[in-house]
This record gives C-alpha cells, sequence and structure tokens, in this order.
C-alpha cells in the first residue's frame, strides 16, 4: 500500500511538473511579468490557474468530495478552517516577497533544479533551509513557550 501511495504522488507530482513546463511557468520572467501590475503585465499565469481550475473542478466534485475513502483505501482527510493569525499572515507575506523577488514558487523552483542556475540551486536551498527552520527550531521553541516544564 504504501508503494501504491508513493507511486500515486510520484505521478501527481510529474503531471504537476510537465503541466508547469509545458505551459511555460516555469519561466521566473513570466511569472514576474504577471506579478508586474505598473509596467507589461503578462495575464498568461492567470490564463493556466483558470484552466486548471477548469479542468480540476468537474472531477473533484464529482468524483472526489463525495467519497470517504481514497481510492487506495485511505480515510479522506478533512481540511480544517484556516485561522486567519499572524503565522499565516507572517508566512504569506514572507512567501510573497520571496516570489516576488525571485520570480520562482516551490513547483518550478523543483522543475528547474536541472537546469543548474546558481539562482535556482539557491533558492531551492534556501527553501529547504526555511522549512527546516520551521520544523526544527520555530516549532519546537514554540511548543516550550506554551508548555513549559514545571519545577
Amino acid at each position: 500500500m504504501i508503494i501504491m501511495a508513493l507511486l500515486t504522488s510520484l505521478l501527481a507530482g510529474l503531471l504537476f511538473g510537465l503541466g508547469l513546463a509545458i505551459s511555460g511557468m516555469i519561466d521566473p520572467a513570466r511569472v514576474i511579468g504577471f506579478l508586474d501590475l505598473a509596467g507589461h503585465w503578462d495575464p498568461s499565469l492567470a490564463f493556466v490557474m483558470g484552466g486548471a481550475l477548469l479542468a480540476f473542478m468537474p472531477g473533484y466534485f464529482l468524483l472526489v468530495k463525495p467519497l470517504k475513502r481514497s481510492l487506495l483505501g485511505e480515510p479522506m482527510a478533512s481540511v480544517p478552517a484556516p485561522k486567519l493569525d499572524r503565522r499565516l499572515i507572517g508566512g504569506s507575506a514572507l512567501f510573497g516577497i520571496g516570489w516576488g523577488l525571485a520570480g520562482i514558487c516551490p513547483g518550478p523552483g523543483l522543475s528547474l533544479i536541472s537546469s543548474g542556475q546558481p539562482m535556482v540551486l539557491l533558492f531551492v536551498a534556501a527553501m529547504v533551509a526555511g522549512i527546516l527552520l520551521v520544523d526544527r527550531v520555530w516549532v519546537k521553541v514554540r511548543e516550550k513557550r506554551c508548555h513549559p516544564r514545571s519545577a
């Protein structure tokens, strides 16, 4: 069962990466063109997102959402309603600043590793460092602050 889950994740990742590559959304110049509202705005990213939603929504609402279990037999995870807190706002702001500065989002960043471009490699290294920092440091500091050991 674990092998099927891994293969399913691999297939989904390959489809996602292939879609990004075919649509040209792994090109940082296109992404920066989309974010440049005051200059020469490039709406192609909006069309890619819209097309993805049009392809996704019928299958999701007709086939996926009614299911209680996944196709591999696992229970469908429910997603809790997001809390609008400092962590969400701060993380969103950092994500947006990084995306705007580099023109690279995590998905395309991983797709671009094979290009060997130093900027991409630095971006992915910084992304991994940020994930590890939050996972290994921030969460532990927060746990200690919320649950101090009694003396």
